[in-house]
């Protein structure tokens, strides 16, 4: 059983609900869940063709979607980071002291071929447990 359970969401899948369940069943009496949504930084020479207003717009979108998952539940704190996936909810991990990651992965492509690449590179560099979630089929 866990204390910190850190729930890294993809806003574009449909497994919150599910990672939500199991990070239940793994949390201890008075623990914590914390939701985490990791907002793209735009890179390089494509941040200069981004319309400031569209950036924030679409930031924004994320936000509130991100609130409204997290809404009526009253054990989940939502969080919004901006960075590189992988490497923020690593940090944040630690930042928070996460004992565990639930995070969802959706089915390989050949070049990610075992796990997605954001949940292969959580799994690999956390200093926690992680367990991955797939979608139910």
């Amino acid at each position: 059983m866990y204390q910190k359970i850190l729930i890294p969401m993809a806003l574009d899948h449909g497994i919150a609900a599910q990672a939500l369940e199991a990070a239940r069943a793994l949390l201890n009496d008075g623990g914590a869940i914390t939701a985490l949504h990791v907002y793209p930084q735009p890179e390089g020479a494509v941040s200069a063709y981004l319309d400031e207003n569209v950036v924030r717009a679409a930031y924004q979108d994320a936000e509130a979607k991100l609130t409204e998952r997290a809404q009526g539940q009253s054990d989940v704190t939502a969080v919004m980071r901006v960075g590189h996936a992988a490497r923020t909810i690593l940090d944040y991990a630690k930042e928070m002291d996460a004992d565990c990651i639930v995070i969802g992965s959706h089915k390989p492509g050949f070049s990610d071929y075992l796990l997605g690449t954001t949940s292969s590179r959580v799994v690999r560099h956390a200093n926690c447990h992680v367990l991955v979630m797939r979608p139910k089929s």
